[in-house]
């Protein structure tokens, strides 16, 4: 492994908009405000991107920092920012090598800027802050790409789940009883029942329930 690593390349840029126009269109269709989904803050925490590079992006401006080491030391000094101890505190350089598995000096150095890093180091650090692979190394069109995809999936996780509740809303519901006890399961009940006219009864229910499930004529 040579000291640094190599550039992620760019052909993820091209494919910024349509992710855009995917979550907006599922936004809409799930009546949730685009200031919800497209929050400049919560996004540039999730994918390292300084703010004003989000804004910019969103708008289809052309934006992001073109050199690998300046977008290592912007989203390694974000992680510090916003992945604090559980008590509310930065992690020590200390800590961060303790944790990353590389001395103190190494640490210093990485985040001073006075070393490139490697893939390792990456790698280590990412596993660390506990955030994704690439987390550290992709550029910034790539990077809100793959944080709007991560809010396209829990649209359409949302999306799924409200139509599986309106299925269930619209189910039959001589089928919802017959699914829950079955008929064997309906007789016997009704088998315990103490008299004739509890009995009388529960057929009076069904025959009504029965009258009210319009069943289209096969």
């Amino acid at each position: 492994m040579t000291d640094g690593y190599e550039d992620p390349g760019a052909s993820a840029t091209a494919q910024l908009p349509a992710v855009v126009a995917r979550v907006t269109a599922l936004a809409d269709r799930l009546g949730v405000p685009h200031a919800e989904v497209f929050d400049v803050g919560r996004l540039s925490t999730a994918c390292g991107v300084p703010e004003p590079v989000v804004k910019a992006l969103l708008s289809g401006r052309p934006a992001g920092e073109p050199d690998v080491q300046a977008r290592f030391l912007q989203r390694l000094d974000l992680l510090r920012r916003t992945r604090l101890k559980p008590g509310g505190r930065r992690y020590t350089q200390q800590e961060i090598a303790d944790g990353a598995g590389m001395s103190r000096q190494q640490a210093g150095a990485l985040i001073n800027g006075d070393r490139r890093p490697t893939m390792e180091h990456c790698d280590a650090l990412q596993r660390f802050f506990r955030v994704h692979a690439g987390f550290l190394t992709a550029e910034d069109p790539e990077a809100l790409a793959g944080a709007l995809q991560r809010t396209e999936q829990e649209l359409l996780q949302k999306l799924a789940d409200r139509e599986r509740a309106a299925a269930e809303d619209l189910e039959d519901p001589l089928e919802r009883l017959l699914q829950d006890h079955g008929v064997r399961g309906i007789a016997w009940r009704a088998a315990q029942l103490p008299t004739d006219q509890h009995r009388d009864k529960v057929a009076e229910w069904l025959d009504m329930l029965l009258e009210s499930v319009k069943r289209p004529e096969s």
